[in-house]
């Protein structure tokens, strides 16, 4: 027990003792008592005052003597004092963070549980046109536009940045990514990346423009390697028929490599997404794939079996589709051991629709998986090139996908084989009757 209240105890006994022997002397305990315990109530009611008038005046001068009340008043003042200096710090820590993102190259956008801006620095007047009186409160959608900028906010899923071109400017190209944090809040990251975007271009101009240059030569070796294996002269000499056989494999090749470059360069400068307003019906062109699949497979005896939905048709490009499906399947048939079996499976649930590859080759170590998808990225480089891979097929899967607004998963297990999944979104889905007439390639 505190000093504090040893006296407090203590003055109430004085009062309270002296009263009762008083009492029963006189014979007027009870009224005594109650004078007594009055007169501390009186005594303890000044003292209070005296602690209001304290506060009121923001504790400017000693406090005063006034028992337990004043203990309590000090460790008051004490949290008081603790949580002021607190309050600063933090304080002094907002204005340093504040000043530190104003300093930023980058925009640094702040905005609340319906996307009204709360405060951005001055690299988002710069690149956003955003002002700081007008446009606090103000939603962020409403000043900046632009579908591909709207819908990333709208969708919630922020796992990659999505680029757009600049309100302020269209020479200025702009890569966001939102970070949710604290209540609801959002922090939004803007970076210029106008000199990323033309080299980006310059590099899509020139892949396209090479590959429409090599064409022709290619047409015109093609055309005398076929004059050569049809000559006799050839046919007798096996040397020179093996020769010119390799060089027919090169030429198909490389002629493979330039249909896939054009077509890589037209899906990555035709719009962001693919119209959607025709249904196609895909278990009709995962017939198709399978076909062509046992083609492929039959000098290593591969078995393909197929298991399609055929009432889930998928609103998107059918070109494009069989394009993304036949690059899957042949990876597989090419990365699986002869005799392998091959599963290609079309189906739909509640949260989106499936096309799946699964086979039992040579897996996958788990440090490719993210680069898979790479240009010209091959995890067994020679089994690639001696198989005649192009390294460009899963990047062209990831581009269909993306225009489609899906997504590859990818399992995989070393020596066990993969799983291949296509994932929809059930936005795309179209139920249709299994005889309706399907959208060809």
């Amino acid at each position: 027990m505190s000093a504090a209240w040893r006296t407090e105890f203590g003055h109430i006994a004085i009062a309270l003792v002296p009263a009762w022997l008083a009492g029963l002397w006189l014979g007027w305990t009870g009224w005594l008592l109650a004078a007594a315990l009055a007169g501390l109530l009186i005594w303890h009611l000044l003292r209070l005052y005296r602690l209001e008038q304290w506060l009121a005046e923001g504790g400017a001068r000693a406090l005063p003597n006034i028992g337990v009340s004043g203990d309590l008043a000090n460790d008051i003042t004490r949290l008081r004092r603790g949580d002021r200096k607190r309050k600063q710090k933090l304080t002094a820590l907002l204005g340093r963070f504040r000043e530190s993102a104003a300093a930023m190259p980058d925009a640094v956008v702040i905005i609340g549980a319906y996307g009204e801006i709360e405060w951005f620095n001055d690299a988002a007047t710069r690149l956003l046109g955003l002002r700081s009186r007008q446009d606090i409160g103000r939603r962020l959608t409403y000043l900046v536009r632009h579908p591909a900028f709207t819908g990333y906010l709208a969708a919630g899923e922020y796992n990659e940045p999505v680029e757009f071109p600049s309100p302020v400017s269209e020479q200025l190209f702009l890569s966001v990514r939102a970070v949710p944090y604290g209540k609801n809040q959002r922090l939004v990251a803007i970076r210029d990346v106008t000199r990323m975007h033309r080299l980006e271009v310059i590099r899509r101009d020139f892949v396209a423009n090479v590959s429409h240059e090599l064409r022709t030569p290619l047409t015109v070796i093609t055309g005398y390697l076929e004059t050569f294996s049809d000559d006799e002269q050839v046919r007798a000499s096996a040397r020179t028929a093996r020769t010119v056989q390799q060089m027919e494999e090169q030429a198909d090749r490389m002629r493979r490599l330039v249909e896939e470059l054009l077509m890589l360069s037209r899906l990555e400068t035709t719009p962001a997404t693919v119209d959607d307003t025709r249904a196609v019906a895909v278990a009709s062109l995962v017939n198709d794939i399978e076909a062509e699949a046992r083609v492929l497979g039959r000098a290593q005896g591969h078995i393909i079996q197929s298991q399609s939905d055929a009432s889930v048709w998928l609103k998107g490009n059918a070109k494009e589709l069989y394009s993304a499906f036949l690059n899957l399947v042949s990876n597989a048939i090419r990365y699986s051991p002869a005799g392998g079996d091959i599963i290609l499976r079309w189906h739909a649930d509640s949260e989106g629709a499936y096309f799946v590859v699964v086979d039992h080759g040579i897996g996958i170590e788990p440090q490719h998986v993210p680069r898979i998808t790479e240009r010209f990225y091959r995890v067994d480089k020679d089994r690639s090139r001696t198989s005649g891979g192009t390294g460009l097929g899963l990047a062209i899967v990831k581009h269909v996908l993306q225009r489609h607004g899906a997504r590859l998963r990818v399992e995989s297990q070393p020596g066990k084989g993969s799983v291949f999944t296509c994932v929809f979104p059930p936005t795309r889905i179209e139920q249709r009757p299994a005889t309706s007439r399907a959208v060809g390639v």
